[in-house]
């Protein structure tokens, strides 16, 4: 059955502040990937690192996130459109976040914060990489609250109509009843698109998740996790962006298919194998409880 899209972006609003489900997906990111690197530095899994040294660490990666994706959207995908407004770069609620941009933010916090505490960068990143794909999966589902991001039009029983944001339908021009009438009797099926943040929100959010979370419980040489994060990312963004419609502004780089998104991802996917391929005779490091940590804290 065709679903018809008509979130509301605006989760609630306190006086004249409006909270948007964007936000809150940020905010529930940064709490799962709290909570998650929490329980792994309890089990010894970055040694050397308490809980402390783990809330720096989170720290330096939100911004990573916040200031690399922000960033890596103006630079890769609407430059121009910045230029001319510079005050458009802090409307974050209004979408405009690269994950790509934002990789290379916690790449570059990751690496200063274990430069400080005389750590293996990729000891680091092994650490981090399965804190992420919770927050990769709650932002597709804010993109497809917000009704961006959609993909291709499509037959399939579980196509959806963006009224609020299609041009399609909004040239339409019609008011909810009408909208509903039309719904009702199947003729804006024909407007259904491939929901694409929902695909994302599947393949980059839970099954990486639960890939990493597993492959990560057991001990695993260095440069393992973090290649098997950037080759199952690589992979899925690169198949989800054959339905995805491209950024109008840039549109098709190439071929009549090629997407800046996977153009992108490529890079990933040969990372991903070449740190796997460098995982063969690695160390492995084994998991040792944080000094400060007490044993009610390890139960």
């Amino acid at each position: 059955m065709i679903f018809l899209d008509q979130f509301d972006p605006i989760a609630f609003s306190i006086g004249p502040v409006d909270v948007h489900w964007y936000g809150i997906a940020y905010a529930l990111s940064f709490f799962a990937a709290w909570g998650l690197g929490r329980r792994r530095i309890l089990a010894g899994r970055l040694p050397g690192v308490n809980l402390e040294h783990f809330s720096d660490l989170a720290f330096y990666a939100m911004l990573g996130v916040v200031l690399g994706g922000r960033l890596g959207y103006i630079l890769f995908y609407d430059l121009p459109v910045y230029l001319d407004s510079p005050l458009k770069v802090f409307k974050v609620w209004e979408g405009g976040m690269s994950f790509h941009g934002g990789l290379l933010g916690v790449l570059v916090a990751s690496w200063l914060w274990s430069r400080k505490h005389r750590l293996h960068f990729f000891d680091t990143m092994d650490f981090v990489a399965p804190l992420v794909p919770a927050g990769l999966g709650l932002g597709r589902l804010a993109n497809f609250v917000n009704g961006e991001l959609w993909g291709k039009h499509t037959g399939s029983s579980w196509g959806v109509v963006f009224p609020g944001t299609d041009p399609d339908v909004i040239k339409l021009h019609l008011d909810q009843a009408q909208l509903q009438a039309q719904y009702a009797a199947g003729a804006l099926n024909q407007y259904a698109r491939h929901p694409s943040q929902l695909y994302e929100a599947l393949l980059e959010g839970l099954v990486m998740f639960v890939a990493l979370w597993v492959f990560s419980m057991k001990p695993r040489a260095r440069y393992a996790v973090s290649g098997l994060f950037a080759l199952l990312y690589g992979l899925s963004r690169f198949l989800v962006e054959l339905v995805r419609v491209p950024d109008a502004q840039l549109g098709y780089l190439a071929f009549g298919w090629v997407t800046m998104g996977q153009l992108l991802s490529l890079p990933l996917v040969a990372l991903g194998l070449f740190l796997l391929w460098l995982s063969r005779r690695a160390p492995v490091l084994q998991p040792v409880l944080p000094a400060a940590t007490t044993s009610a804290e390890a139960r």
